[in-house]
């Protein structure tokens, strides 16, 4: 087998190792701290990312004539559209109640451990509404409505990410 000096070998290399590997793992908490102290401070609410995704949506609904199409296209499916409007009804109905009523006038910051069944529910009314929103106005855009869809969906968050 192994004589002792080899054994002496072998364990003094694995302590060295074992050294390194401790020595790495205290530096890298110190940058995850540091990484912390990044992530507490808050971020800016206009970004690129924000003004990016307002305009695509500015610009789409002024390109495809959004609202008149809404209203006066015959090729709407009504009845998904209006379960996709009964649903984003539900779901904004949900967020305001958190929103406003929750966080502004009772002061409860975490509404989800407090009502644990909220966000699930709004989650799936919402994922129920843009496939209802798909299904409606796939005859008017065809393969462009789930584009056209989530880009006024993401210009609306960011809209909304700017006023609260």
């Amino acid at each position: 087998m192994l004589d002792e000096s080899e054994l002496a070998s072998l364990r003094n290399r694995f302590k060295r190792d074992a050294e390194f590997l401790m020595q790495t793992t205290a530096s890298s908490d110190e940058n995850e701290k540091s990484q912390e102290e990044k992530d507490a401070q808050p971020l800016p609410r206009v970004n690129r990312h924000s003004v990016f995704w307002i305009l695509a949506s500015i610009g789409v609904t002024y390109y495809i004539d959004f609202l008149r199409n809404i209203m006066e296209n015959n090729d709407i499916k009504s009845w998904w559209f209006n379960v996709g409007l009964i649903l984003l009804g539900v779901c904004l109905s949900l967020a305001m109640y958190c929103i406003v009523y929750l966080e502004w006038f009772k002061g409860i910051k975490h509404y989800d451990h407090e009502y644990p069944a909220i966000p699930p529910i709004t989650t799936a009314a919402f994922i129920a509404a843009s496939c209802s929103f798909n299904i409606a106005l796939w005859p008017v855009w065809s393969f462009f409505t789930p584009l056209i869809l989530f880009t006024q969906f993401m210009g609306v968050v960011m809209l909304i990410s700017l006023l609260g």
